[in-house]
Formats: C-alpha cells, sequence, structure tokens
C-alpha cells in the first residue's frame, strides 16, 4: 500500500467515529498551519528533499507530511508523484503563490488564508482580488429571461411573444 493510500485510508476512515476524527484533523490542521508558517516566511526559496528528510526537517512523521504534500500539490508549480510516492521520493515544495492562496481560500482554510505572513506577500488589496475572483469563479450566473410581454430582442419593436417568441 502507498503512502498516499494509507494517508487516505487514515483520513477518511469509515471506522473512526466522529470525535476521532475531530481530533485526527484538528492535529493535522495545527501541523498543516505551523508548516505553511514556516514555508511563507520565505515564499520564492524551493524547499526540496525526499519525503523522509522534509517530514524530519519539520519534525513530523512521515504519514503526516505525505497528507501535506497531497494537500499543497493543487498548488504547486510542478507536481510531485503522490500517488507512487515513498519514503525516499525526491519531492518539492515550489509553490505558486496565487494559487496557493486561492486554493486555500477555496477549502475555506480561513486559518490558512489569514496567516500573517500573507501580509509580506501580498497587499491587503491584492488579497482580498484573489479571494473575490476565487469565489466568483464557483458562482454561475443566469442571463435575464425574456418575458412574453417584453420587447423582442431582435429589435422589431413587437412583443417577444408576437415576433421571435412564436
Amino acid at each position: 500500500m502507498s503512502l498516499l493510500e494509507q494517508w487516505r485510508d487514515t483520513a477518511y476512515s469509515k471506522e473512526m467515529d466522529k470525535a476521532e476524527l475531530q481530533q485526527f484533523w484538528g492535529t493535522y490542521f495545527q501541523i498543516e498551519k505551523e508548516i505553511y508558517e514556516k514555508l511563507l516566511e520565505n515564499p520564492d526559496e524551493e524547499v526540496k528533499g525526499t519525503v523522509k528528510e522534509l517530514s524530519e526537517k519539520y519534525g513530523i512523521e512521515v504519514f503526516t507530511m505525505t497528507g501535506f504534500l497531497d494537500g499543497i500539490n493543487d498548488s504547486l508549480k510542478e507536481a510531485n508523484p503522490i500517488e507512487e510516492m515513498e519514503e525516499d521520493t525526491v519531492v518539492s515544495l515550489a509553490f505558486d503563490k496565487e494559487k496557493l492562496y486561492k486554493n486555500m481560500v477555496d477549502a475555506k482554510a480561513d486559518w490558512l488564508y489569514e496567516l500573517p505572513q500573507w501580509d509580506n506577500i501580498f497587499t491587503p488589496e491584492r488579497k482580498k482580488e484573489l479571494y473575490r475572483e476565487q469565489k466568483q469563479s464557483g458562482t454561475i450566473r443566469k442571463e435575464k429571461k425574456i418575458g412574453r410581454n417584453d420587447p423582442c430582442p431582435c429589435g422589431s419593436g413587437k412583443k417577444y411573444k408576437k415576433c421571435c417568441g412564436k
């Protein structure tokens, strides 16, 4: 079983009760926050190494590092091979700053996109702009429907029901 399969089996376990899952995720989110705080202090520095080396660097288990790599993978400049990843697989944490911020907003992870380290990366205006862009990307807008008694959009001057609406 790959590292990722082990992570997902535990993280999305059907055997754990609600309290156990809350405990698991609460602990994970705290660890994740600490890693992001360190990564965002030097956002242009590429952190690279094996899964085992990175887990040692951040003082966490390989299992937890696997979960972190699964979470950040969509925000990286170049995706890691997380499906077949092993302890000695070399991975990179070089992330796209805007993509990472938007993905945090999309995940509703306010404990991450509100980290003070973002203030050194983006202006408050840029953060609002990125937040708005991400929120609007999931919004579907319907065009105003033409009523039967409205003027016809073809420009004939007739009511829609007597013109193109027949």
